[in-house]
């Protein structure tokens, strides 16, 4: 998280505050390793620079016969790093974006200098949204499953699965517990660290005037463009060399079938769909109403998104073959799952829709003799409709890469691309994931354009 923090919080001030060149192309490109599952980051560094991986052959012929290993923690630590800073960036860019520069100028005016002015003004209140991004990154790596499995590093989510699939239920379930502890710490650190929730204040006083980095203008590219080689070029670099290797026309034992993407898309779509009506409705009473109340019926939705979801997936298991057997194992249940797992990031997208939308538009409608309900069906939903794309657009992506959840609660012989490439990756037999890994960077890589689209207002993007 730390390290997540130093990479997103200088790529969000450099893409969204300077005159950096090619600012708007850095800015998009800084946010595309959330596309890439982490998992497919981990077995494409593994293969580039483990032992006899495709660097060590590389060197090789330059009298290199060692190159420093990749795994364990330090291999597991690079590439959640990798993946997980763009949720820093994402929430630090959008605070500095709406942030009021007229205060940077009373600072200024106080005869503080730069560093001290961004130190004393910007810092704290661009705090929360890093804490925001923050919390969201440490979640994210205490619930990930593929990467510490790939590097060989023993955690609570891997051992969690191997007990699981040595039918060790009642250990799995108390390593749950564990880890179920050390989010709860994480999320009190979160709540002791984030102070005021609101990240921008009024946008009245914006101004677009840029921070001039002088002779460092050139060579500040050098962040985004490390970072973005590392996160994206690594697995395209892999992914190309497979490709271009395999062997044409043989049928592999693994192969790859076209059942498998259409089992993926729509039992996404399905989970994004589901996230976006339920989200509708939470979203709206907790916009429109300043209670404790709305404020905990929100907060609701997030329990999912901080359980990781190897011991949301064990939860249903449990509660699906005791309680509902006819339910266990079924794509109800899956979707399920899903939608409560990423329920949050639906929510959150409307709301701040329907937040923007001029409470004096739904008056006018109510005037015009307009119900509640017509009022919110021909001006607050059309008002909010991108939001609400961009919500279940968040929703696809997001269950697209889901893979202890899929593997812990599809039906048998529901055969989906991430578990193609987990089966690929288990075995050793790397090649046989390129087709897969790459189709799912393409479906990502075109939701994220959705969702790029439809939250395109903000200058930069």
């Amino acid at each position: 998280t730390g390290l997540s923090v130093g990479i997103g919080v200088p790529l969000a001030y450099l893409t969204a505050r300077t005159d950096l060149p090619f600012r708007r192309f850095w800015s998009v490109a800084a946010a595309l390793p959330l596309v890439v599952p982490s998992y497919v980051g981990a077995f494409s560094f593994v293969s580039a620079f483990g032992p006899q991986g495709e660097f060590h052959e590389v060197l090789a012929p330059l009298g290199v016969q060692r190159v420093p290993e990749i795994g364990g923690l330090s291999g597991s630590i690079l590439v959640i790093t990798l993946y997980t800073y763009p949720y820093v960036y994402l929430t630090t860019r959008a605070a500095l974006l709406s942030f009021d520069t007229t205060l940077l100028e009373a600072a200024r005016t106080l005869n503080h200098g730069r560093l001290a002015a961004f130190r004393r003004v910007t810092l704290p209140t661009i705090r929360p949204a890093i804490a925001a991004g923050s919390l969201l990154a440490a979640l994210y790596a205490v619930s990930d499953f593929g990467t510490p499995s790939i590097m060989r590093l023993p955690v609570f989510t891997r051992q969690i699965y191997v007990e699981y699939n040595a039918f060790g239920r009642d250990y799995a379930a108390l390593l749950s517990l564990q880890l179920l502890v050390v989010v709860v710490l994480v999320l009190a650190l979160e709540w002791a660290v984030r102070s005021d929730r609101d990240t921008s204040g009024d946008d009245a006083g914006r101004t677009d005037d840029r921070v001039s980095l002088g002779w460092l203008r050139w060579p500040a590219t050098l962040l985004p463009a490390g970072v973005s080689a590392f996160a994206l070029l690594v697995p395209l670099w892999i992914l190309g060399l497979w490709l271009v290797r395999s062997e044409a026309g043989r049928r592999p034992p693994l192969a790859f079938e076209p059942i498998q993407v259409l089992n993926s898309v729509s039992v996404s779509a399905a989970a994004a769909v589901v996230a976006a009506l339920a989200a509708l409705p939470i979203a709206y009473f907790a916009a429109n109403h300043d209670s404790p109340l709305a404020v905990v019926f929100e907060r609701a939705t997030y329990v999912g998104f901080a359980v990781p979801g190897i011991v949301l997936a064990l939860a249903l298991v449990y509660f699906g073959s005791g309680y509902v057997p006819w339910l266990y194992q079924t794509l109800p249940l899956l979707v399920f799952a899903y939608v409560v797992r990423f329920l949050p990031q639906a929510v959150g997208s409307a709301r701040t829709s329907i937040l923007q939308v001029d409470p004096r538009l739904v008056e006018a409608g109510r005037t015009l003799g307009e119900s509640p309900t017509g009022a919110f069906k021909r001006v607050t939903f059309p008002l909010t409709r991108s939001g609400i794309v961009a919500g279940a657009a968040l929703v696809f992506l997001t269950t697209m890469k889901e893979l202890p959840v899929t593997l812990v609660l599809r039906p048998t012989g529901f055969d989906t691309i991430v578990t193609q490439i987990w089966r690929a990756q288990s075995t050793a037999l790397y090649q046989y994931a390129v087709v897969p890994t790459l189709i799912l960077l393409l479906i990502s890589g075109l939701s994220m354009v959705v969702l790029l689209t439809q939250e395109g207002g903000e200058e930069g993007l």
